[in-house]
């Protein structure tokens, strides 16, 4: 028996091992019990990867759609944090204002209360089926299917979880007489809401996962270690404690970003008081009315109690706050200042690092990037051959700034597919490869475009001027070039296939356009219709045309997802 006088524990040495024996078995199955969420999480997140990209893509600012897209996300990465590491990273790459942040926050807080109630439902029925699907799913990750690999981690994911879970609530851990009367004796001694909230803020902090800290109170109050009235007050504090990682995930962001990470913990600081002085008060009646619900002191009983309650807060504080949401952002901002920056510096406009703990999601922004760089490409296309046919001086400036951001934007989007490369599906891993060639045509297109503004740059510094004829074969070929990027472009962004043959048509077109042009040329040239002097820029903006139609192709044909079978330009 541990016996506690003045104010310590009290036990025999062979009590100290039994009881540190089964901590460590404690301690195991808390282990496992985060692995097995881990593996549901990224199993969930892989598998709906696709389902989450169209969920954010409905992005507006209803509130109430807004709230369900925060819970349906929450739903499939089994992550509060996650959730709102996520839209911080969005809100840094200014994808999502601060008014359509704010209730996916208050709905990533319902989603998570799924993980405590699947907790709450284990009886010896649902842990036996458990344990099968945990073997089910270890022999489906011998397949050679990706599919059938990641059900298998989706299964074993959901085995572990119960299996960590049965570890806790077995005899060696919360079962011993000894580690029920060890923390029986430690919460009557801290049987106060403030220390029980900050304990539940502690715990959640340290294990990154309020999932994970709702779950062990849940087993903890199932095997009668913690009185239900006690586990409220730190079930208040995981919801705060679940804040930490959106906090740190705010440092180094910009000041949208760190308003998101005040507002969700200003969200969950509200809730967690409301309630807190509420059951401080009615504590004999709040625990009445879980019980009434839920009669019987079965495991079952005192677990879904709890549950219940978590899923109740959620829910009633954002439907009290939500209304609020005007003055929530207003207070964000009255808090953190916006900060002088300078307007001069590059940054990519929709991709952020915070993204990469939702592969999925990076996966869409970076395609986002690059589709606004190729709007750029296609701008800088149009310029430039505006002056060099024309002798337009106007867009050389766009010209410039277009193409600091297209160079710009190549060696840090480069560095952000390595990291995201390595976090994503296999299936997601076919389609990065290919974008890294992208990302290289891109450039180099974008530098054509800068070269054949420096021809007409050039030639009108030196009262040059083509002939009638070539400047009618060099905008027929302009114009075809023009076609193909219109096609390459409506491939690569809405993935359409259906236009591939006609791209590979005009490429034969351009191939065959250089050749007659460049013996057209010397045919003229022979003749004296055409001067020498003019002969190099003629020459240089055939051949560029014809490098940026094999880029175009590589870019049009990179939604096949060939690696390797680019051109060379």
């Amino acid at each position: 028996m541990i016996h506690f006088e003045g104010g310590k524990f009290m036990l025999s040495g062979s009590e100290i091992l039994q009881l540190m024996g089964s901590l460590i078995w404690l301690l195991a199955g808390v282990g496992v019990f985060i692995v097995g969420m881990n593996f549901m999480s990224d199993a969930l997140e892989k598998s709906a990867g696709s389902g989450m990209k169209k969920m954010l893509e409905r992005i507006s600012n209803n509130r109430l759609s807004g709230v369900g897209i925060g819970a349906g996300v929450t739903a499939i990465i089994q992550s509060s944090s996650a959730t709102s590491v996520m839209v911080i990273g969005l809100v840094n790459a200014g994808v999502m204002t601060l008014m359509q942040a704010t209730p996916i926050i208050m709905g990533a807080n319902i989603g998570t209360t799924i993980t405590g109630l699947l907790v709450a439902l284990k009886n010896d029925y649902f842990n036996m089926l458990m344990y099968l699907l945990a073997f089910a799913g270890v022999m489906m990750g011998f397949f050679k299917s990706e599919r059938i690999k990641l059900a298998g981690l989706l299964c074993s994911g959901l085995g572990l979880i119960f299996v960590g879970l049965n570890v806790m609530s077995s005899e060696q851990a919360f079962g011993n007489p000894l580690v029920e009367q060890l923390f029986t004796g430690i919460f009557q001694r801290i049987d106060f809401p403030l220390l029980l909230i900050l304990v539940g803020i502690v715990f959640t902090a340290l294990i990154q996962s309020s999932s994970a800290a709702t779950g062990v109170v849940i087993t903890m109050v199932g095997t009668g270690v913690l009185p239900l009235e006690l586990a409220l007050f730190i079930i208040l504090g995981a919801n705060i404690g679940t804040c930490v990682t959106a906090l740190l995930a705010s440092v180094g962001a910009n000041a949208n970003s760190k308003r998101v990470a005040l507002i969700h913990f200003t969200f969950n600081g509200i809730g967690t008081l409301l309630f807190a002085v509420l059951i401080w008060i009615f504590r004999e009646s709040a625990v009445n009315l879980l019980v009434s619900v839920f009669p019987g002191n079965d495991p079952m009983s005192l677990q879904m109690r709890v549950s219940l309650f978590h899923i109740v807060f959620n829910l009633s504080t954002t439907c009290l706050l939500l209304p609020f949401t005007k003055y929530l952002v207003k207070y964000s901002c009255l808090i953190i200042k916006d900060k002088k920056t300078d307007e001069d510096v590059l940054t990519l406009r929709y991709v952020d690092d915070r993204l990469l703990s939702t592969p999925p999601i990076a996966l869409m922004q970076v395609k986002k990037e690059m589709d606004y760089m190729l709007s750029l490409v296609e701008e800088n296309m149009v310029l430039s051959f505006d002056a060099m046919e024309n002798g337009s001086i106007g867009g050389g400036e766009r010209i410039r700034e277009n193409e600091a951001v297209i160079d710009f934007t190549n060696s840090p989007l480069t560095k952000f597919l390595i990291k995201l490369s390595a976090e994503a599906s296999q299936s997601d891993e076919r389609v990065i490869g290919p974008y890294f060639h992208v990302l290289n045509d891109l450039e180099r297109i974008g530098d054509h475009a800068e070269n054949f503004y420096e021809i007409g740059e050039e030639m009108r510094g030196k009262k040059l001027e083509f002939s009638e004829r070539a400047r009618t074969d060099i905008k027929r070929m302009h114009e075809a070039v023009l076609e193909m990027l219109v096609i390459s472009k409506d491939a690569f962004e809405n993935r359409n296939k259906e236009r591939l043959q006609e791209l590979t048509a005009l490429e034969n077109t351009v191939d065959n356009m250089k050749k007659a042009l460049t013996a057209n040329h010397f045919l003229r040239l022979a003749e004296g219709n055409c001067s020498m002097d003019v002969s190099p820029y003629y020459s240089s903006a055939v051949a560029g045309l014809e490098r940026v139609a094999d880029h175009l192709v590589n870019v049009g044909y990179s939604i096949m997802n060939p690696v390797g079978s680019q051109k060379e330009s």
